[in-house]
């Protein structure tokens, strides 16, 4: 845990300069951090602003925190969304705790051909859990933004329906195993944002981009030239097949490395 992010339920103050945590991020602290009194954590306030808290009081399964200063901005987001065919319910939870510590903004989660159907009805997927795994993601990555995870059953409806209006000014790429492309290749110019004032600098680029990643067997190709009908460029992530959580480490480190701040 690199940040405590604290919500308005763990302020026990007005002016928001102290909390008191008796979860899991107390026993982090706690067995963990083992922290002592007056120590100073680095604390956030979900969607809010980053800073630095003192440690209070320390129990047996609480502690309090003071002098709570939140005075930094969180990271920049990057500006990129993903589509991801429906992993695994073992997997899910750690892929959106990657996608949150990464900076990912927007998460959609489609069906597809080789999606089980019944993944669909894992309890990784209640809006508790959910939470939780991007909770955590944002306390790796040191962040505060929350991102937004969708859910969209139907793959047709939703590339032919919602994508056109939704990413009409991204830049829009889909991983398939059957190209000879790689993302540098399809990729040559990169949306940059400005760190300090999260706009676009480079008004040349298009203001972000969305990437879609199948199942570790990729989309099958009817679902590939759907994507293509509405501007989707194919890549692939080289000869070795990746486990789902893995290509979106990679597919974002990629985006990153080419030119786009994390």
């Amino acid at each position: 845990m690199n940040l405590i992010l604290l919500s308005d339920s763990d302020f026990v103050s007005p002016d928001k300069t102290r909390a008191a945590l008796g979860d899991r991020r107390a026993r982090h602290v706690i067995d963990v951090h083992r922290a002592q009194v007056g120590q100073r954590l680095r604390v956030g306030h979900v969607n809010g602003l980053m800073g630095h808290g003192r440690v209070a009081k320390i129990g047996t399964r609480d502690i309090e925190l003071f002098d709570i200063a939140l005075d930094e901005a969180p990271p920049a987001p990057l500006p990129l969304a993903l589509i991801l065919a429906l992993p695994r319910p073992k997997v899910l939870s750690r892929v959106i705790e990657s996608v949150a510590a990464l900076g990912v903004k927007e998460l959609v989660l489609v069906n597809s051909a080789r999606v089980e159907k019944s993944y669909f009805a894992s309890p990784r997927l209640s809006e508790e859990e959910v939470q939780s795994a991007l909770w955590r993601g944002l306390e790796q990555g040191r962040d505060t933004v929350w991102p937004r995870v969708e859910i969209r059953e139907r793959f047709r409806p939703f590339v032919e329906d919602e994508l056109p209006l939704r990413f009409a000014d991204a830049t829009k790429l889909v991983a398939h195993p059957g190209t000879r492309q790689r993302l540098g290749d399809v990729l040559r110019r990169c949306p940059r944002v400005d760190m300090a004032s999260d706009t676009t600098v480079d008004t040349a680029s298009p203001k972000r981009g969305v990437i879609a990643l199948g199942p570790e067997g990729g989309f099958v190709p009817f679902e590939v030239e759907l994507l293509q009908a509405q501007g989707f460029r194919p890549f692939h992530l080289g000869e070795r097949i990746l486990r789902v959580e893995t290509a979106v480490s990679f597919v974002v480190g990629q985006f990153t490395a080419l030119g786009c701040p994390l």
